[in-house]
């Protein structure tokens, strides 16, 4: 999809998006780009924002306070902020010892803590659009292996839908994308390591490919499209909400 083919609905709107190096994250800021607004991506892996061509593209700790206030603070105006970091810990709770529990809440849980109120003072004289994304491995299903994820994805997820009711007043919208299992070099990870238990990439790849009734994998730029919705005015009457993209795992 070239820009010509897009609307130029997010045009004179500036947007924060995390974790935008990879995946859902970089696909979400390319199509926000493409649909006009000024996009400021950042992500831990500085090198994978290398080849970007965004406003600005900027390496950042989203779990380290002091940084993403300085970052953040930067900016005169923020419309949308897209937070997309994320970890996902692979194992039950008698498999998940204290330090990956702590580096589970730590990286998804806390940074949305840190990054949501950063951004917040930014909004709340003309009102904005906040999006995190949450996973359908939280309090929308239960997987097997994601005990960690799991709780941290739901904390997410209630973070959002409390600040959607502390900050109404004020026009800024918060709501979810919950998305179920998509391609992206996350997976990829996830799919090498279940490799080893099961005997091979295919065995690996086709357990993730059974647990979606739609028969495939979703793809980043369908997530990307959501948050581009939910970016823009046409979704002005929308907060609050967590929104499964998941090819019928939830049914």
């Amino acid at each position: 999809m070239t820009r010509t083919d897009l609307s130029g609905r997010l045009a004179g709107k500036v947007a924060l998006v995390t974790a935008a190096a990879q995946g859902i994250g970089r696909a979400t800021a390319e199509r926000l780009a493409d649909e006009g607004a000024t996009v400021h991506a950042s992500d831990l892996n500085g090198d994978g924002l290398a080849e970007t061509d965004f406003a600005s593209a900027t390496q950042l700790d989203a779990t380290d306070q002091t940084a993403v206030d300085e970052y953040v603070n930067q900016f005169d105006r923020i419309d949308v902020l897209v937070h997309a970091v994320g970890y996902v810990h692979h194992g039950n709770i008698e498999e998940c010892p204290p330090d990956a529990w702590r580096r589970s809440m730590t990286i998804t849980l806390d940074s949305a803590y840190i990054v949501l109120g950063a951004c917040v003072p930014k909004m709340k004289e003309h009102g904005g659009s906040i999006i995190t994304i949450a996973s359908l491995a939280s309090s929308i299903k239960g997987f097997p292996k994601r005990v960690a994820y799991g709780a941290a994805k739901g904390g997410v997820l209630g973070l959002t839908k409390a600040m959607a009711a502390d900050y109404l007043d004020q026009k800024i919208r918060c709501n979810a994308v919950c998305p179920g299992t998509v391609a992206s070099p996350s997976l990829e990870g996830r799919i090498a390591e279940m490799a080893k238990q099961l005997g091979s990439h295919e065995a690996a790849t086709q357990y993730f490919l059974d647990r979606q009734p739609a028969g495939r994998l979703g793809t980043p730029e369908e997530i990307a499209a959501l948050c581009a919705f939910l970016a823009s005015d046409e979704s002005s009457f929308v907060t609050g909400q967590a929104i499964n993209v998941d090819g019928g795992i939830s049914i």
